[in-house]
């Protein structure tokens, strides 16, 4: 991060490599410190998938991708960018599900909404087949 608290893209590239090495304490390392941080993530019954809100229900939401997807990994596509404090990251995600096994692989990205140089909100959809 710069002198005055911009997110980066090394922040972002960062973040995505504590993803695919499955470090709980980095991810958060990169989460805003109060109640008010937010995942969303890019599955659920909800319009805005399964959303976390609050330090330890984003956790518990985070590790909740290693659960069903053990290999989860996330191959970074283009360039971030960076707008104020805003953001967005592509990928593609692949991964196997615990529960039976299915391969998944799917191009998604995160949108980003950032505080104090960290990240308040991430907002992750992605595109499945069915």
């Amino acid at each position: 991060m710069s002198k005055n608290n911009e997110v980066t893209s090394e922040f972002l590239a960062r973040f995505t490599q504590a993803w695919n090495d499955q470090d709980i304490e980095a991810l958060m390392s990169h989460v805003c410190d109060d109640d008010a941080c937010t995942f969303m993530a890019s599955v659920g019954n909800d319009v805005e998938g399964s959303k976390w809100v609050g330090r330890d229900a984003v956790r518990e939401g985070f590790a909740s991708l290693w659960i069903g997807y053990p290999d989860a990994h996330f191959e970074p596509v283009g360039e971030d960018f960076i707008v104020g404090d805003r953001g967005c990251s592509e990928w593609i995600f692949t991964g196997t599900k615990a529960a039976d096994g299915t391969k998944v692989v799917a191009r998604g990205c995160d949108v980003y909404t950032f505080r104090d140089g960290k990240i308040l909100v991430k907002n992750s959809m992605r595109k499945q087949r069915p």
